[in-house]
């Protein structure tokens, strides 16, 4: 019966992914992103007693172990542009192919508790709890990627340096979940020089989320901003839209260029026709051109 059943899962998201609307041959916009929608989750997790503090998991069609995504939605560092409702698309199109889905929720600028270190201390208890439950869930955590879409791009980046925090920031812990490949969706990791952008374009007090330097933490960029906390090991893709115009194909390039300058592994993709919501929507001719991306920084086809 379990076989039937991802099968028919199979068919179903194919359909989906196939059957393109007229309207698709456009680049989509906000407000096409935020009607986005996906399958429900297989269990919804709580990670800690916020009720932004839960991650969205999809269980995989297939034979275990299971390769894992993580995705981390994006929306300006704001809960109030939602974000998981838009990404489950692509979690239940992955999940289809046989690939675990951990989608995270997180507190944002404009909820209790979320800036610094709020934001990213989620992050850290999300990614925490994978390494507690893989063996549960069969997770092959050797074949994982972060896909993270416009901020969550930024944690995303963020997160595989883990493992350079300094000691003495609130974020550090020792031994991290290793994230060796990034796929990051209208995303840079210069929070220092992008300070601005981020400002402007979303209308965000961006000194909330770096928080605010003391006599201890003299610079507010040294665990935040994911270009101090390279080179870290990991390979990234940085995937644009041709019109993206909240994060520029060229703001990602340069920004790849000085990842490849620190010893990182970095490439770019600008896919065609396609807006800085393309880059999530299944229902978008880009799908095929991300699914791609996502599935080859699994190892698979």
């Amino acid at each position: 019966m379990r076989v039937k059943i991802n099968l028919l899962a199979r068919i179903a998201f194919a359909s989906l992914c196939f059957a393109l609307p007229a309207s698709a041959a456009e680049p989509l916009t906000l407000n096409d992103y935020i009607a986005l929608r996906g399958p429900k989750p297989t269990e919804h997790i709580a990670y800690g007693p916020a009720p932004q503090q839960y991650v969205e998991w999809f269980e995989p069609a297939g034979s275990a172990p299971f390769p894992v995504v993580v995705l981390i939605h994006g929306g300006c560092f704001l809960n109030q542009y939602e974000g998981m409702p838009q990404m489950r698309g692509m979690a239940g199109a992955l999940a289809a192919r046989g690939v675990a889905v951990w989608s995270i929720e997180y507190r944002g600028l404009d909820s209790p508790g979320g800036g610094y270190p709020g934001s990213f201390l989620d992050i850290r208890s999300a990614l925490d709890l994978i390494q507690a439950q893989a063996t549960a869930r069969h997770l092959d955590t050797d074949r994982l990627a972060v896909v993270g879409h416009s901020a969550g791009g930024v944690l995303g980046l963020w997160a595989a340096g883990r493992a350079r925090l300094p000691t003495s920031s609130p974020l550090y812990e020792p031994d991290p979940l290793k994230i060796h490949k990034v796929v990051a969706l209208g995303a840079s990791g210069d929070l220092r020089s992008l300070g601005e952008l981020w400002r402007t374009r979303c209308e965000i007090d961006f000194a909330k989320l770096t928080g605010s330097s003391t006599d201890a933490r003299t610079d507010v960029y040294a665990d935040t901003s994911p270009i101090e906390l390279t080179p870290n090991g990991s390979e990234t893709l940085f995937i644009n839209g041709d019109h993206d115009t909240i994060l520029t194909p060229r703001e990602s390039a340069d920004y790849a260029a000085h990842v490849r300058e620190r010893g990182d592994g970095a490439e770019t993709l600008v896919l065609p026709v396609a807006s800085h919501f393309d880059e999530v929507a299944i229902t978008s001719p880009s799908w095929r051109l991300v699914e791609s991306a996502i599935m080859k920084a699994l190892g698979m086809r």
